[in-house]
């Protein structure tokens, strides 16, 4: 329950906060006009309240009422300083202010929480305007899918990660499984100074990745054989789960075999889903590149997925006029199959 005091509700700052309330419809907000009230909750007039029940119970806003700077404190004041992730919460913690998240990998049944996560709440204090501190439990069946999208396994709890929810979703990952407040605080002062690199996910390069005429990449090997000058190298990023992909499986196989004797082309593929390239970011499935020879250009084919067609591409080295999307190809997005998941 939020309430603002003011004396005049005609104010500029009244106004900021009755927009606000507009903007957020699952809040209940309230104006106080009467000195009396005003002093009953020890604010200032002009001071906006919000009433909880965890944590403080109450926090003060006393900065510039913008509209921007009340939903702010709304939104990040209506959470609890640690967060619980599940159905519930989901919408407020990736539709909030907050974008970069602290991710906690808990098992709620081994007493993590209680070990681990709660001695932290000075520093979630401390970091509660830019990072938003997360658990996961890995009691949840449901959480399957996020701890595949972090390249993880249940058996890794407790950990955590730190994720960016920028285009790009930047993951990080600590140095050490060492979870004390002092670590931990070091790792996040650390983004914050963005002294931190970026986490990539890789599969272990396969012993006979080059064996078949289509070739595997991994993040690991990928700029090694795309990016290599003396070849045009053609490139479907896909997803196991893609049923796009397995349509294409066959024929792309297909044209592997016709120009894995071709000294100049390479037809290459990789597990989007469990390779990250800081360069290249796959938002759909599949999607199918070309590494130009000579400069490497990228030039996304857009083509309809026919054999035919395929060859025509690379004969021209992709220098073919294209339409982009066929009606007849819809891609496959990662949210379409992770919904509420990260």
């Amino acid at each position: 329950f939020q309430i603002i005091l003011f004396k005049s509700q005609e104010s500029d700052e009244a106004k900021a906060f009755i927009s606000v309330a507009n903007a957020l419809d699952t809040f209940v907000f309230g104006l106080i006009t009467e000195d009396e009230l005003i002093s009953h909750y020890e604010a200032k007039d002009g001071a906006v309240v919000l009433f909880k029940p965890f944590d403080e119970k109450k926090a003060i806003y006393e900065g510039e009422h913008t509209v921007e700077n009340i939903k702010k404190f709304v939104q990040v004041q209506s959470l609890p300083l640690i967060v619980e992730f599940n159905h519930e919460s989901a919408s407020k913690i990736f539709g909030g202010s907050i974008k970069s998240h602290l991710l906690f990998f808990v098992s709620k049944e081994a007493g993590h929480i209680e070990k681990h996560v709660d001695p932290l709440k000075d520093i979630a204090k401390d970091y509660r305007e830019d990072i938003l501190f997360v658990t996961i439990s890995s009691d949840e069946e449901e959480h399957q899918r996020i701890f595949e999208f972090f390249g993880m396994s249940k058996e890794e709890v407790p950990t955590i990660r730190l994720i960016r929810l920028e285009e790009d979703m930047a993951k990080y990952k600590p140095e050490s499984n060492d979870l004390s407040a002092s670590t931990i605080k070091e790792f996040l002062q650390k983004f914050m100074d963005g002294k931190l690199k970026q986490h990539l996910l890789s599969q272990e390069v396969p012993e006979d990745w080059d064996k078949n005429p289509v070739k595997v990449l991994v993040a690991s090997n990928f700029d090694d054989v795309a990016l290599d000058k003396s070849k045009d190298v053609l490139v479907e990023f896909y997803a196991p789960w893609c049923g796009h992909c397995k349509q294409l499986a066959p024929i792309y196989d297909q044209l592997g075999e016709k120009f894995k004797d071709n000294e100049n082309i390479v037809v290459a593929k990789i597990d989007a889903t469990a390779n990250e390239l800081e360069h290249t970011k796959i938002s759909s499935f599949p999607t199918i590149k070309l590494y130009r020879k000579g400069d490497n250009k990228v030039i996304d084919y857009n083509l309809d997925r026919t054999l035919d067609e395929f060859v025509k591409f690379l004969e021209a080295g992709g220098d073919v006029a294209q339409s982009g999307e066929s009606e007849e190809e819809v891609e496959e997005k990662p949210d379409e199959h992770q919904k509420d998941e990260l």
